[in-house]
């Protein structure tokens, strides 16, 4: 799959939020694509190689700033929410057994949070590809040499320094892999599908819904960062290393959570 018609995919897979906030590559192709081969300039008016730069570095300009502005709010959410599991898991500090609704929202935000986090990974994956991908276009229509210096400026962009949200979502992780083997989560989970399949009507069908959204994005995007970062005949220099980290979609923590509590994907 050509990566305009693969990243068109991702963008519709994503949070309806974040659809505006990926690499603008349809327009950034299209500028390529009026570049002179001798001249380097757009329409023949010079300047051509200074407004793309222009351009590009406005693109990276948005996709950090949204990608710092998630990163803050994830580390927030994940400290709160540690805070609210302890405090469930511990009966609310009076030695009372978690009453099952009181685990059972614990266990979505915690889920949705994992994919929120999962998404915005996959983000900083999808752009760098994007960016890498549209300099090499912009090589080889001018046979000038812009993508090395520019690549090599954007390894230092917060976008693509993902090594805190990485830490989150492997803490986060952890802390899935508990509740969701705790005799309390389970008792929960049976409960989630009796409420489910006792509520008729939309109204009934938004829990489950949204949380069966949020987890089929997730295991998109997990497939989607796997083949970017998986080797093939297109591999190079510019290629985003092979994918270690956070679980694949055949992860034992996403595998738990679908067999416990089974999700159509």
């Amino acid at each position: 799959m050509k990566f305009g018609k693969r990243l068109k995919k991702q963008v519709e897979e994503s949070l309806p939020e974040w659809r505006d906030k990926f690499l603008a590559y349809k327009r950034l192709k299209k500028l390529v694509r009026l570049v002179s081969s001798s001249s380097g300039d757009v329409g023949g008016g010079g300047g051509g190689e200074a407004e793309f730069v222009r351009l590009l570095d406005g693109e990276v300009d948005r996709i950090n700033a949204f990608f710092l502005e998630q990163e803050e709010e994830f580390v927030i959410r994940q400290r709160e929410l540690q805070e609210t599991v302890e405090k469930v898991a511990g009966g609310g500090g009076g030695g009372r057994r978690p009453a099952a609704a009181e685990m059972r929202r614990v266990r979505k935000e915690i889920v949705d949070l994992h994919g929120e986090m999962v998404l915005l990974l996959n983000y900083s994956a999808v752009n760098y590809t994007g960016l890498a991908k549209i300099l090499k276009k912009y090589d080889k229509r001018t046979g000038r040499l812009l993508r090395l210096p520019f690549i090599e400026k954007v390894l230092r962009q917060p976008f693509f320094t993902t090594e805190l949200i990485s830490r989150l979502v492997r803490d986060c992780e952890a802390t899935m892999e508990a509740i969701f083997t705790s005799s309390v989560a389970t008792t929960a989970m049976a409960g989630d599908r009796r409420t489910w399949k006792g509520c008729s009507g939309d109204a009934g069908m938004a829990p489950m819904a949204d949380q069966q959204g949020i987890f089929r994005n997730t295991v998109a995007a997990l497939a989607t960062m796997e083949e970017l970062r998986s080797g093939s005949s297109t591999y190079g220099r510019f290629s985003l290393p092979p994918m270690a980290a956070p679980a694949s979609p055949e992860s034992d923590v996403l595998q738990s959570i679908q067999i416990a509590d089974p999700i159509p994907i």
